[in-house]
């Protein structure tokens, strides 16, 4: 005997995958990093509501780490929808937010796109000063001389 199946109506479809987009929205702001990426790149597969949740998560008021899953998802969109997270991405490199700004920077960085910018694009190690070594306290250090007798 076969299992029978229940046939979905277009409404219970829509109502499903709105659910299904609020659960993933909930878990881009959630803690674990691992869900909030595995959210994100759920989302990169949605196409258009997908790109809608992610852009809203990376311009909106959100947490930085939750506008770095929505860069990544961002980054791993495909399709028709690709060019469009792209423009996203390099929209946000004109956002007041600092760290929307720095976040779509390094998704840009990341894509192998050269990413023109002022002081804060250069690295850290060029901006900070060399490391100097700092002497042990206490007794001088011992310089030993070795004596060779001959026999």
């Amino acid at each position: 005997m076969e299992s029978e199946r229940k046939k979905i109506s277009g409404q219970e479809k829509d109502e499903a995958s709105i659910r299904l987009l609020e659960k993933l929205q909930d878990q881009l702001n959630s803690h674990d990093a691992s869900n909030r990426r595995r959210a994100a790149f759920n989302l990169s597969w949605m196409q258009e509501d997908g790109l809608e949740i992610l852009k809203g998560a990376l311009f909106g008021d959100f947490h930085v780490t939750a506008k770095n899953a929505a860069a990544y998802g961002l980054r791993k969109m495909r399709g028709r929808m690709r060019k469009m997270a792209l423009e996203a991405i390099e929209q946000g490199l004109k956002c007041r937010d600092g760290s929307t700004r720095e976040v779509c920077r390094n998704a840009l960085q990341l894509l192998g796109q050269k990413v023109n910018g002022g002081a804060a694009s250069r690295p850290r190690a060029a901006r900070s000063s060399r490391i100097k070594e700092i002497p042990k306290k206490g007794r001088p250090r011992r310089s030993f001389s070795i004596r060779r007798t001959h026999r």
